[in-house]
């Protein structure tokens, strides 16, 4: 059973997930298979539209937490080819159909894809402040959120489909059985726009997406290192298990009174 499975509709790629027993966590195999097809996808010269989806109740778990206790590190390993999706190089438009559960990594997944569509049921959580030193600082502000609404995302809390209508991360909210239908007819409305119109229009409000300062980068860069690193693993262990973590914070607890600036990140990394 392949770890995603792919469907051509004329002009339309469909891209599932399909480790439904793990709610489509990604491990380095599925990472893999997605790198390539998607590379495959941006140089077919017959597709011109991708839906992303998952098989069974989660669209994307996210990091695969079994495998990254294995390997005694977190995060997944990266694919041998770059994943154009994931990178910003795939200029043509990816629907999301968000099936059930975005998590972490998952949520990342939601995030890069140009329209999307969610059953009511489904979850989102950006889980990075639950598994890191610094929580998603950045994926509110790129969704021009709110202030307090960025700050809920960035740190952990979890939001259902209708929230998210309701503060314009989402284009539609439907029941299961039309999540696909759905899905299908906004693809079909993307292919009666002129090619050049449909790729240029993409690239454009993508380009227009708010970003961090390098600034800012710099200091994310170091808040990344700011805090006792054992922690990561704890995290991971403790969710595997099922039980409570046990986390250490800082070495040295005055730490938790110095932390860094912008002007102290510049001076390191620059």
């Amino acid at each position: 059973m392949a770890v995603v499975e792919t469907e051509r509709h004329g002009q339309v790629l469909v891209v599932r997930m399909n480790r439904p027993e793990r709610l489509n966590a990604l491990n380095t195999e599925i990472r893999g298979e997605l790198a390539q097809i998607w590379t495959d996808f941006r140089h077919d010269k017959e597709l011109e539209v991708a839906i992303f989806t998952g098989t069974g109740r989660g669209f994307c778990a996210g990091e695969d937490m079994k495998e990254s206790l294995e390997k005694g590190k977190p995060g997944g390993q990266r694919p041998a080819i770059e994943d154009p999706f994931m990178s910003g190089a795939l200029e043509k438009p990816v629907i999301g159909a968000i099936n059930g559960f975005a998590m972490g990594g998952g949520f990342m997944l939601v995030e890069r894809t140009d329209l999307r569509v969610a059953v009511r049921e489904a979850v989102f959580e950006v889980s990075e402040a639950k598994r890191w030193l610094l929580g998603g600082y950045n994926h509110g502000h790129v969704a021009n959120l709110p202030y307090p609404i960025a700050m809920e995302m960035a740190l952990g809390f979890r939001f259902t489909a209708q929230r998210f209508y309701e503060v314009g991360f989402l284009n539609r909210i439907v029941d299961a059985a039309e999540l696909m239908p759905t899905a299908m007819s906004m693809a079909e409305h993307l292919l009666t726009l002129p090619p050049a119109s449909r790729v240029n229009t993409v690239h454009m409000m993508r380009h227009m997406r708010p970003a961090a300062s390098p600034e800012m980068q710099m200091l994310a860069e170091a808040l990344h290192n700011h805090g006792d690193k054992d922690d990561l693993m704890e995290s991971r262990a403790a969710f595997a298990e099922k039980r409570k973590p046990n986390f250490k914070g800082w070495k040295d607890p005055a730490d938790r009174h110095r932390l860094p600036t912008p002007q102290s990140a510049r001076a390191k990394y620059r």
